[in-house]
């Protein structure tokens, strides 16, 4: 939620923090708010579609400072928007904002948006780790609160709102936290990390505040997400506040109302004050208004402990969520495999789409995405009917439906330009093996070849995609779409470079891998380096190509749309490991050096094994691509040879590489086991 103003006001006065020394505790620490902080605050790359894989190892050392002072952390991460809608507005406004904020970054201004596929990468890393989490069914405020007192443990996070929540071990703001300076005793008393914990009692006994149960009404008054009463500033405008030496007018305000309300004994006082400064025809409505806006403050009716002690316990479902979705969709939101995103579709039919940072003159990257979408929402639409006799004759009556304008829609959000516009799209009904339709309960009796075809099918692959390494196989399907869509369409040079990036993540997972012989490592270490260096210090980066930033921003829409419809469809492919997948500063180098006259093999020189990956993935992928997609008029004699020096190898057999030993394949037998064993 948050309370406006706050955090910066109570960041102004220690007083109301005590040190604490944070070791041998549970910690509940809320998701979103830390994969946000964890990105932003270290620094990483916001223009070039995020830095996965340094982000993952900031995730890992967060969590190993945890370890080393014995704190257990459980993370609890948001689901989706309210069924009430009671934040509607907000969420559009914060839509809009981050479409501003992504025009200013890709211009080379300032500001902070998370890129794509990091909270992907947040729970990977957290399940690699076995941090144990969570996903609530929507905003996560209240079962934080009342797992953290169930507990009798602090909470993480950096959320004012918690300012108000009355907790037994407090709140530890995030930006307190001085995880990466663990102090470790010489009295062996154990390792801790120095913090401050926020006194809902300090703060009380600052103001006078007889009653802990009035900050929840000063944080309705104060103005959160959620309020929305014109009638309470006829209120504000009659009643004078006193508030000793205030600086600006958001600290008189907040100041004012904290030493107004501390002439009550309780909110029920209060509110009975503030209605005699109203018509008498507004007290049933702002009383009952302002008494479910005080419950916002109160503990959940969620068991999160349950949970936690045995993924079997399934926690209360709201009624909305139920009526709507089968148990295996519903226990699979709870775990977090499947996204927010398909409950606000399936609920809500509406989804707010993340904005990048692209050429905001141009389509929105999600545009490159939208027939995989269509097909999810067709699923999502039958969630209780057919029966297991449904055949073809459902699906052309469907069609038929759609012919004749009865359709069922979901409303997308997404940028427009340099604004929000909401666009109504259509379901696609597709049937799976024989035109059957099934409905959503029964989509796990679907034949494991059965998923994989409809999956292969919508991504506009081929089954050829299965002759891949198992952990790949999604990743390169997912990429038949970008190619496929992309707009404008991308060149050789994108697809080459995105590859390299690829192979780069590879070598990185053989290099920490124990028993690799000294000369194959030898040469892999090289071409690791020699990729890696690429990437220039910041203040040597070149302005950013926006027209290069789009094509790649679509890449990323299409795989996580990709794994999205992989995950609703029960994972017939693996999901893919993609904390080391992507790094958007080194595919922009990447397809720099590539569009300067430097051959792929060049990059690749010295080790046969990046070779094999590199020449796999392109052959793979040229016949599953129109044989013409890359070829433009004639430019040069030189530019045709380094062409066809370039594209050479999605051509002929690889036969002769596999000759040699060991080869990629014996390598990647062992990758199954290594992406979610060892992430170096």
């Amino acid at each position: 939620m948050g309370i406006h103003g706050l955090m910066t006001y109570i960041g102004e006065n220690h007083t109301f923090f005590n040190n604490v020394k944070l070791q041998n505790t549970k910690i509940v620490i809320d998701g979103n708010n830390l994969f946000h902080r964890l990105y932003f605050d270290s620094g990483l790359d916001l223009k070039h579609g995020g830095e996965y894989d340094l982000f993952t190892d900031v995730i890992c050392k967060f969590f190993e400072a945890l370890s080393l002072c014995n704190i257990t952390p459980y993370v609890v991460f948001d689901g989706g928007c309210d069924c009430t809608d009671k934040k509607f507005e907000t969420i559009k406004q914060r839509a809009r904002e981050k479409i501003q904020k992504a025009r200013v970054i890709s211009r080379g201004g300032g500001g902070m948006l998370l890129p794509l596929l990091s909270p992907e990468v947040f729970k990977q890393v957290l399940t690699h780790l076995q941090v144990p989490f969570v996903q609530c069914h929507s905003e996560a405020d209240r079962d934080i609160v009342t797992l953290a007192n169930r507990w009798a443990c602090p909470v993480l996070t950096l959320d004012s709102d918690f300012c108000v929540f009355d907790l037994k071990a407090g709140y530890c703001p995030l930006n307190y936290l001085k995880w990466q300076n663990v102090i470790t005793p010489k009295d062996l008393s154990g390792s801790y990390i120095p913090t401050q914990c926020f006194s809902i009692e300090n703060f009380c006994n600052h103001f006078s505040l007889r009653n802990k149960a009035l900050l929840p009404l000063f944080a309705v008054l104060n103005g959160n997400d959620y309020v929305n009463l014109s009638s309470l500033e006829t209120f504000f405008a009659r009643v004078h506040f006193h508030a000793k030496t205030a600086t600006g007018r958001k600290n008189m305000r907040i100041q004012g109302l904290l030493n107004w309300l501390s002439r009550f004994s309780d909110p029920k006082e209060a509110v009975e004050n503030i209605l005699t400064y109203l018509k008498q025809n507004e007290h049933q409505e702002v009383r009952k208004v302002l008494y479910s806006l005080m419950d916002e403050y109160t503990e959940s009716e969620v068991d999160l402990a349950k949970f936690f002690q045995s993924k079997d316990v399934r926690p209360h479902i709201p009624t909305a969520l139920a009526s709507k979705a089968p148990e295996w969709v519903c226990l699979a939101l709870i775990k977090g495999e499947l996204a927010p995103f398909l409950s606000d579709c399936l609920i809500l039919k509406r989804t707010f789409l993340q904005t990048q940072v692209e050429n905001v003159g141009r389509a929105s990257s999600n545009r490159c995405s939208l027939h995989i979408r269509q097909v999810m929402y067709g699923l999502l639409r039958h969630t209780s009917e057919p029966g297991p006799d449904l055949t073809s004759n459902l699906l052309n009556s469907m069609l038929a439906e759609q012919e004749h304008s009865k359709v069922h829609c979901v409303e997308e959000f997404d940028r427009y330009d340099q604004t929000l516009r909401k666009t109504s799209v259509r379901v696609v009904l597709k049937g799976f093996d024989s035109n059957e339709i099934y409905s959503l309960q029964r989509l796990p009796e679907i034949s494991m070849s059965g998923r994989i075809n409809f999956l292969v099918d919508t991504l506009r692959a081929k089954s050829d995609v299965q002759a891949l390494p198992a952990h790949l196989q999604l990743t390169v399907a997912a990429t038949c779409s970008w190619v496929a869509h992309a707009e404008p369409k991308i060149t050789l040079h994108h697809l080459q470079a995105l590859l390299l990036c690829i192979v780069t993540g590879e070598l990185h997972k053989i290099i920490h891998k124990s028993g690799n012989s000294g000369s194959e490592e030898r040469g892999v270490r090289m071409v690791y380096d020699r990729l890696a260096q690429l990437i220039p210090r910041k203040q040597q980066m070149r302005n950013l190509d926006i027209d290069v930033a789009h094509a790649f921003c679509q890449w990323q829409s299409c795989l996580l749309m990709g794994m999205y419809l992989n995950r609703l469809l029960c994972c017939p492919l693996p999901v893919p490991d993609i904390k080391r997948l992507y790094r958007g500063s080194l595919v922009h180098c990447l397809y720099q050096e590539l569009k300067s006259m430097v051959a792929a093999e060049d990059l690749l020189k010295g080790c046969r094994i990046a070779g094999e990956v590199y020449h796999e993935l392109l052959h793979t992928l040229t016949t599953m691509i129109p044989a013409d997609l890359f070829q433009k008029k004639r430019k040069s004699k030189s530019r045709d040879k380094l062409k066809e020096k370039q594209t050479k190898t999605s051509t002929v057999s690889i036969a002769e590489d596999n000759q040699q030993t060991p080869t990629w394949y014996d390598v990647n037998n062992q990758f199954a086991a290594l992406s979610m064993e060892d992430l170096g």
